[in-house]
């Protein structure tokens, strides 16, 4: 590790042109504190939680000049004892990204390599920054940016688990074989809009024991606006397509409001419909509404009983939300509610559930220690129905909670630019 610091330093001061650069070199440290007591799931009848502490560390190496950026993170995931005391080997360092930005142009530019892809609300692309490993993607983006109100991505993935010399059936260890995408964004004035096309290919082993990909696309819009206090959003997203030789039918739908109330009070409501499958439905078509590559756990509550590797293929979702949150200098607040109902219908039996899921609440605080230091704490409470017990499992009566304390250290450890 050593050796990567002395060589990204020594790019700093040495270029046979002498051509205006900048490094920069961070550093986090993100230690969080959890008790699991029924998350993601309702927690079984006289079942104890768990209590642990996970850490995120990293190391971001940035270096740009007029014709390049590079971008590398080292990261280090792991749980608090998950290694010997005197262990002499550590599994856990990966690379979170490495990539590299051609500079063609003021306008144009092309990124190559393992990288984050994020974009608008993160619903379809997210960084899923709250997994201490998050979420990168070996990928290449064409970036077209003619102004500063208009902007163009088309990207493209293929993936292979090895250099093998053969056509080998892919894992899709990174939930996909390959991906096509284009993302385009514009600003109107007090209105913003965006809009995706995304091509996604599943490879599997058919019927023949031909290797085959299936592509599904996800296509739709999301709109902006903003005036004075108020702000608002909505997004329609629709799924098409074939998956594992499945054909793909599903919507989601959302919207958003939000009103300034003071320089120190907000105020939101929020919906979401994710389209779901029946559960007395043999057909075996897919109507189930993915969001894919999304940082789930900012939407459907932070408990993560939705979409967060789970509630796939199901029954789909509604959800409503409102949010009060407070800042006044160094000291956030914020209490987020959410009321759940089934999208599609639940059975217990031959017996059609109620489709009321249950609510939960949100709660989270926060301070600002310092320019580098941050600390957070939330606790949820989910408060289910029968129907939840029949999609989950586990016990709706028993106390179904979750608390965390979270400590955030991101110091700039250099930053110089040679002119």
């Amino acid at each position: 590790m050593k050796k990567i610091i002395y060589i990204v330093i020594l790019i700093a001061f040495i270029s046979p042109n002498l051509i205006a650069q900048t490094l920069d070199l961070s550093a986090e440290v993100r230690p969080r504190y959890e008790n699991k007591h029924g998350y993601k799931s309702l927690i079984g009848t006289d079942v104890d939680g768990s209590n642990f502490i996970s850490q995120r560390t990293r190391l971001n190496f940035g270096f740009k000049n007029e014709k390049l950026k590079l971008g590398v993170s080292v990261q280090n995931v792991r749980v608090w004892g998950d290694v010997s005391t005197l262990s002499s080997d550590d599994n856990a360092i990966a690379f979170h990204e490495a990539w590299a930005e051609a500079i063609l142009s003021k306008k144009v530019s092309l990124k190559l390599g393992r990288q984050e892809i994020v974009y608008d609300d993160h619903r379809i692309f997210g960084s899923v920054g709250w997994a201490q490993q998050a979420r990168s993607h070996d990928a290449f983006i064409f970036k077209y940016n003619p102004n500063n109100k208009n902007r163009l991505d088309v990207g493209f993935a293929l993936n292979a688990d090895s250099q093998s010399g053969t056509d080998n059936l892919y894992s899709n260890a990174a939930g996909y074989k390959s991906f096509q995408y284009a993302w385009y964004h514009g600003d109107f004035d007090k209105f913003g809009l965006s809009f995706l096309l995304l091509n996604t290919g599943v490879e599997y082993e058919n019927t023949d024991m031909d290797q085959t990909v299936d592509y599904s696309q996800t296509i739709g819009p999301r709109v902006t606006y903003k005036e004075g206090k108020f702000n608002a959003n909505a997004a329609a997203y629709f799924q098409t397509g074939k998956t594992l030789n499945t054909d793909v039918s599903t919507s989601y739908f959302a919207g958003n409001l939000g009103y300034k109330v003071n320089d120190n009070f907000n105020v939101g409501l929020g919906m979401e419909h994710l389209s779901g499958k029946d559960q007395d439905d043999v057909s075996g078509d897919i109507k189930s509404f993915a969001p894919l590559f999304g940082t789930n756990h900012k939407f459907n509550g932070w408990m993560d009983y939705f979409y967060v590797g789970n509630h796939g293929g199901s029954v789909g979702l509604n959800d409503i939300s409102a949010t009060i949150a407070y800042k006044k200098d160094k000291f956030t607040a914020k209490i987020i509610p959410h009321f759940f109902s089934a999208a599609a219908d639940v059975y217990d039996g031959a017996t059609k559930m109620n489709a009321n899921l249950g609510t939960e609440v949100d709660l989270t605080i926060g301070y600002k220690i310092s320019k580098s230091i941050s600390l957070n704490a939330g606790f949820s409470k989910m408060f289910a129905t029968d129907s939840m017990e029949i999609l989950k499992g586990g016990d709706k009566d028993e106390n179904n909670s979750w608390s965390w304390i979270q400590f955030t250290f991101k110091p700039n450890l250099l930053s110089h630019t040679i002119e």
